[in-house]
């Protein structure tokens, strides 16, 4: 392995190991508390832009699933059509795996899609430094490469980069019609609503839905800042007059308080917890379970 550097804002560098593509690569600093998913997070549009710190000390011990797609055009198993996060960040990188349904290994993956990856990382004092100073800048310098693009994150419409360029429809013909605003949606959303036998109309970030018939609007997940979608919470604002359904997550709830009325702000970092205890009622047992929490760009509402 290279040696890797990841150079944050402030000035304090942590040593580590290449395991990924050696492309050197700048953007916003963010951690993730997740025990596993790591394909999916990778995957996750709303991880556009960011480098992702994994807190959980093994990563790649259960390697990556086959990279299929359905008839419908959707990912099997992950989130989308490609890793969309600029680089994952972890403490321990483990090139052995063992599961049922991997068919290779983190790295292998990383390189084939030019996404690089750094190990050897005290991803503990990292996540604690951004806790404390809030998120920053960063960059990752591989031995050998040229230095890393200086980075860009505020202002940047990352929603725009991410959206499908065209309306697609899925499960044509179903009793109940959902307009979908892809702002960088997660494939499962849109499993989830064929699963119900909901037919979803996908429309790209900026397109006027209001001429559509529908029985909902479902705005989605998405990265960087709901304050670049001016064109989208007016076309939000249009449609609540209908009086019809509306469900936002993630980004798409932003947008959603953006349109009535509420203002953004930023967090001083992003808290991606996953991992949250659940008590079993009328008993002492409490769980892990592994659910999202809601952590596109880092922001609030406040009205």
């Amino acid at each position: 392995m290279k040696k890797a550097l990841l150079r944050l804002s402030d000035g304090t560098v942590f040593q580590g190991y290449s395991f990924g593509a050696d492309v050197p690569v700048s953007g916003e600093v963010v951690f993730n508390t997740a025990m596993m998913g790591y394909p999916e997070s990778l995957t996750d549009p709303s991880y556009a832009g960011q480098l992702m710190t994994l807190t959980y000390p093994l990563v790649g011990n259960y390697g990556v699933p086959e990279f299929s797609f359905r008839e419908d055009g959707l990912a099997t198993f992950m989130e989308s059509d490609r890793i969309y996060a600029r680089a994952i960040i972890c403490s321990e990188y483990s090139g052995e795996f063992s599961h049922w349904n991997g068919k290779e290994t983190l790295a292998d993956w990383l390189i084939r899609e030019g996404v690089p990856g750094i190990t050897g990382i005290d991803t503990r004092a990292l996540t604690m430094l951004l806790r404390e100073q809030g998120v920053m800048m960063g960059s990752i310098e591989i031995e050998g490469c040229e230095p890393a693009p200086e980075a860009q994150y505020e202002g940047v419409n990352f929603v725009a980069q991410v959206s499908c360029k065209e309306v697609i429809r899925y499960n044509e013909g179903a009793p109940k019609k959902v307009i979908l605003v892809d702002c960088g949606v997660k494939h499962n959303i849109i499993r989830c609503l064929i699963n119900r036998n909901v037919e979803v109309i996908r429309v790209p970030w900026d397109y006027d839905f209001n001429t559509i018939e529908a029985d909902g609007l479902f705005l989605s997940n998405g990265p960087g800042d709901p304050n670049t979608c001016s064109v989208l919470v007016d076309h939000i604002r249009t449609y609540m007059l209908t009086h019809k359904p509306i469900a936002g997550i993630c980004m798409g709830n932003q947008l959603l308080g953006k349109a009535a009325g509420a203002t953004i702000y930023k967090l001083p970092y992003g808290h991606r917890s996953h991992n949250q205890p659940v008590r079993m009622v009328g008993t002492n047992r409490c769980f892990i379970t592994s659910q999202t929490s809601p952590r596109s760009g880092n922001r609030c509402l406040s009205t």
